[in-house]
């Protein structure tokens, strides 16, 4: 078991059989030695890819991304969920559906961060549909950048998300992997990485 999968196994609550809550060190509050290791394993996985940037979604995304973009001493870019009076032009957009808050929204890169000389490493927090790492992709592609590969912090491997990735082309890679929220417990799958 690596050292997400015993925190998750520790600290998350079931809330039912397709949703985990993990509040306590990714999704409210965020443990940064376990973020720490999440970045190194992502820059252990991907590091033959020659990234030369990270995209992830704000918020829950970020505090892993920004651990994987330091170890990979690349910057990091979130795309926002919200425009404001500084992020309003010349825009990259793409809808992407939440599967946890069951809405869609609208996220934003400015076209200044991303270019076709860009080789991308999408990170985010969950992989359950795979709606917002394709929405990343969308915004990767209409820049012109190559996607490497995406990474998953958790990923239920019991929803389409990972399937519909791979059948789009992309690599996935997960540091935690579960098989089955059922009864209230968690039963993982085989993840990506071991210690």
């Amino acid at each position: 078991m690596n050292k997400l999968e015993l925190h998750i196994k520790q600290e998350g609550t079931v809330l039912g059989e397709n949703v985990l809550k993990v509040d306590s060190f990714l999704n409210h509050q965020v443990d940064p030695e376990l973020m720490q290791y999440i970045g190194q394993a992502f820059a252990k996985l991907f590091a033959e890819e020659g990234v030369t940037k990270l995209l992830t979604l704000e918020s829950s995304g970020i505090a892993p991304a920004v651990m994987a973009a330091l170890e990979m001493k690349v910057p990091l870019i979130f795309a926002r969920k919200r425009k404001s009076l500084t992020l309003k032009d010349d825009l990259y957009t793409e809808q992407v559906y939440s599967f946890t808050k069951q809405e869609v929204s609208e996220v934003s890169v400015s076209r200044k961060f991303l270019s076709s000389q860009d080789r991308i490493l999408i990170i985010d927090d969950f992989l359950a549909n795979g709606d917002a790492a394709l929405g990343l992709a969308g915004i990767a592609r209409q820049a012109g950048a190559e996607i490497v590969g995406i990474g998953i912090v958790i990923e239920k491997a019991f929803q389409p998300g990972r399937q519909k990735l791979i059948d789009s082309g992309y690599r996935v890679e997960s540091i935690a992997r579960i098989a089955s929220l059922s009864d209230g417990k968690v039963q993982f799958a085989t993840s990506d990485i071991i210690d």
